[in-house]
């Protein structure tokens, strides 16, 4: 019998990681090394064990037989190699790790976060702003929040606001606008990453089929919020991005029709850990700052229906 301590770590974490993402490309992007790499770990690592794992099709690697029962147990066992792992390193629940995206963190999270510290001065919060989405069974962070649909594959997700989208300008720049049909002789400042378009709004407003012109864009939705609080063209913005620009009066919402995306905010975590008092403490502060900061936005901008707003 073949000992199966012989067999490199290395190899078979490649083996599990193409296996479980369908290619050697995916494989060695998780990685971090090149695809001859993954593809010379999982040779090694079949004549170490002495089985045939993937057939070389032209369509890429195809496991056997014996490779898909294998790789189940592997997954497995990389797993709870995984959460042995994070829990030897996981802190006190004094700590508490959030995942959000850096516009997010920057735009809605920093301006409350003294509130949090008044009310909870024994939970100290690390923030981990990213775009990536992380392993919440296997990493350190306790609680995401992150926009979609709410529908990601192994986390438990639960709503926290719907994506309402509406434009944002200088004060000045709304001086021009009376009604809806008067945004489109003003340039628009875009993000080229953005999940929607204008056209959501535009739908919303009776203008389906128009297009803004364009004087800027940018990789980041943040940029896109500062160059529209300097004048330098309208932006299609939502609550947490351009909440406090609003009620700090650096931008104004020129008409009070907003339009739903189809996405949301929503709180992430991992379905099999359980939750701290620290995590379930959070989340509780965010749904009420959250409510603050839409009834805000409502005193400044109140919502308005499309008559009421082809009528101003």
């Amino acid at each position: 019998m073949r000992d199966l301590n012989a067999v490199h770590l290395n190899g078979l974490r490649a083996v599990e990681a193409a296996g479980r993402l369908g290619s050697l490309a995916a494989a060695a992007e998780e990685l971090g090394v090149t695809s001859g790499a993954v593809s010379q770990q999982i040779a090694k690592a079949e004549a170490q064990l002495g089985r045939v794992l993937f057939e070389r099709t032209p369509r890429g690697l195809v496991p056997t037989d014996f490779g898909q029962r294998f790789l189940a147990r592997l997954t497995s066992a990389f797993g709870e190699l995984a959460e042995a792992v994070a829990s030897a390193r996981r802190r006190d629940e004094s700590v508490l790790t959030i995942s959000v995206a850096p516009v997010f963190a920057a735009r809605w999270l920093v301006y409350r976060l003294n509130r949090f510290a008044e009310r909870h001065p024994d939970i100290r919060l690390r923030i981990d702003a990213t775009t990536k989405l992380v392993n919440l069974d296997t990493s350190d962070v306790d609680v995401g929040i992150r926009v979609g649909t709410g529908e990601w594959v192994g986390v438990k997700s639960e709503p926290l606001l719907q994506q309402e989208v509406f434009p944002v300008c200088s004060p000045a720049m709304a001086e021009e606008l009376r009604k809806p049909a008067d945004i489109l002789k003003l340039p628009a400042v875009i993000d080229g990453h953005s999940m929607f378009s204008w056209e959501v709004w535009f739908r919303e407003v009776g203008l389906s089929g128009a297009e803004m012109r364009v004087r800027h864009t940018f990789n980041e939705a943040s940029l896109v919020l500062d160059a529209a609080i300097s004048g330098q063209g309208v932006m299609l913005a939502w609550q947490t991005l351009a909440g406090f620009a609003i009620t700090q009066g650096s931008l104004v919402v020129p008409f009070g029709v907003r339009a739903r995306t189809g996405y949301g905010h929503y709180f992430v975590s991992s379905p099999s850990r359980r939750e701290s008092k620290a995590a379930a403490a959070f989340k509780r502060w965010v749904r009420d700052e959250v409510e603050e900061g839409m009834r805000l936005l409502d005193e400044r901008a109140p919502r308005v229906s499309f008559d009421a707003a082809t009528m101003s």
